[in-house]
């Protein structure tokens, strides 16, 4: 059996925890910042946890990831 291939784009956005949570970063930080005030851009950039509804999908794009 052939390995399976992780999704190209996932693998570069997510990550696993030690604990099996899939952590992600914030969309909206990589241009037209200057509309948007310190306090949100500060927000954008810390790192947050995919909704459990979606935790399956993303653990199969990246089989390979631990």
């Amino acid at each position: 059996m052939p390995k399976m291939k992780s999704h190209s784009g996932a693998k570069k956005r997510f990550s696993l925890t030690a604990t099996g949570k899939v952590k992600r970063g914030h969309q909206g930080k990589s241009h037209i910042l200057s509309k948007k005030n310190t306090k949100r851009k500060r927000r954008l950039r810390t790192t947050s946890y995919v909704d459990n509804n979606q935790e399956k999908t993303i653990k199969s794009l990246i089989p390979y990831k631990n």
